[in-house]
């Protein structure tokens, strides 16, 4: 991210210009964005300096790649699911000119957000839904049915499957757009199944934007699966206005439900499977998770799950019993936060937990490929295993040598 920065904004002139907030606006009108109005003690000469600076690691955007840009936008902006499905490759991408040309079109989406955002009010225009478990929980089943429903009320609902890849091979079976076969089929819906390419936390790396993208398409609502989670993989929390946990009924007792550190991120528990011969066990784990959870502390103000109706409910893909009362809980959990002001605030204080985020995965891989690092690593590397260094200290010489290269 260090070397698009404020150097992209340049180059988004070239589309079609739009009103929206002040620095967006200056920004697409081709002057430089001065943050004196936004940021105190940021001045425009602050500004200019860095984006010059940056602008020297970046070329002029071809009339190709103009070309492209725009078409894909119109595109996305239109609601054709082709445009959205190549923007969200174009974001996936590790191809580095490519990665510079996504940061610019999500700039431009970034603008017809706000500007959406702007006419609703200063709120949301779309719902996003974490929704993570355990392998088996039903996660897949469990989307579709809601999917299919919302549908069925007008909603356009994008849903962002991620599925764990090999870390023998890398691979990844990208199986969820298969099990949900009929809301793949739905015209107001799209789902993107995306491999975890080795990222922790159950989500890629460019969820946070593919979801940027799908509102940007016009998807009011978006869900975001993620892989089977232990006890630290909860990173799609941190990219959605409602986590839901999914938990098959033979989830363990109320110990193992306090001992997931999941659990205390979750703002709504649903039982799957809750039919024929497990709607017994379904209760169970319903009144023994209900048990636990009045041991955490309440993640929001507005929201108070432990009131009567519980936050652990039951539900059953199979039958469609409890699914429109768990859709019902979603949306007065919406409706309290938007209400209160803090669901505005939690997506704020989410984009700087991905910031800062990519800031660290991206100074590892310069670190990584710095060559003073990458001639030293093989000789401090074999010194450790045999216990000649500690680690620490390998560390130490390494973060040194990387950081005299540098300056």
């Amino acid at each position: 991210m260090g070397r698009f920065g404020l150097s992209l904004l340049r180059y988004i002139p070239s589309f079609p210009s739009t009103r929206t907030s002040c620095l967006h606006q200056r920004v697409f009108t081709g002057s430089h964005p001065c943050y004196q109005t936004t940021i105190p003690g940021h001045s425009c000469l602050h500004s200019r300096g860095v984006s010059t600076a940056l602008s020297e690691h970046i070329q002029d955007l071809s009339g190709l790649e103009q070309r492209l840009l725009t078409k894909l936008y119109e595109g996305l902006i239109g609601g054709q699911r082709a445009s959205l499905a190549e923007s969200i490759t174009l974001v996936e991408t590790q191809h580095p000119r490519k990665k510079e040309l996504a940061q610019v079109l999500l700039q431009r989406v970034l603008a017809y957000r706000t500007e959406q955002e702007r006419r609703n009010g200063g709120k949301p225009v779309a719902f996003r839904v974490g929704l993570s478990g355990p392998p088996g929980a039903g996660k897949s089943s469990f989307i579709e049915v809601v999917g299919k429903m919302l549908t069925g009320r007008g909603h356009k609902v994008s849903v962002l499957a991620v599925d764990p890849s090999s870390c023998t091979t890398g691979g990844s079976l990208m199986g969820d757009k298969t099990r949900m076969t009929e809301l793949s089929r739905d015209m107001n819906a799209f789902i993107r199944p995306s491999p975890t390419s080795g990222t922790l936390g159950g989500v890629t790396r460019t969820t946070n934007e593919a979801i940027v993208l799908c509102e940007g398409a016009g998807y009011d609502i978006v869900l975001v699966e993620t892989v089977g989670v232990g006890q630290s993989e909860f990173a799609v929390a941190d990219m959605v206005d409602m986590f839901v946990l999914l938990i098959p009924p033979a989830g363990g007792d109320e110990l193992q439900g306090i001992k997931r550190g999941i659990i205390e991120r979750a703002d709504l528990v649903v039982v799957t499977k809750s039919d024929g011969d497990l709607v017994v066990p379904a209760r169970r784990i319903q009144t023994e998770y209900t048990s636990a959870l009045k041991l955490l502390r309440r993640q929001s103000k507005s929201w108070n799950p432990k009131s009567l109706p519980p936050q652990v409910v039951r539900a059953s893909s199979h039958t469609g019993e409890g699914i429109p009362e768990v859709w019902a809980k979603m949306e007065s959990y919406r409706d309290a936060m938007l209400a209160s002001g803090e669901l505005q605030a939690r997506r704020r204080a989410q984009q700087k937990v991905w910031m800062w985020s990519l800031i660290q995965e991206n100074v590892l891989y310069h670190f990584q490929n710095n060559p003073s690092v990458r001639q030293a690593l093989p000789h401090l590397e074999e010194r450790v295993t045999k216990g000649a260094i500690s680690p620490g200290l390998a560390a130490d010489l390494l973060l040194k040598g990387f950081s005299s290269s540098s300056a």
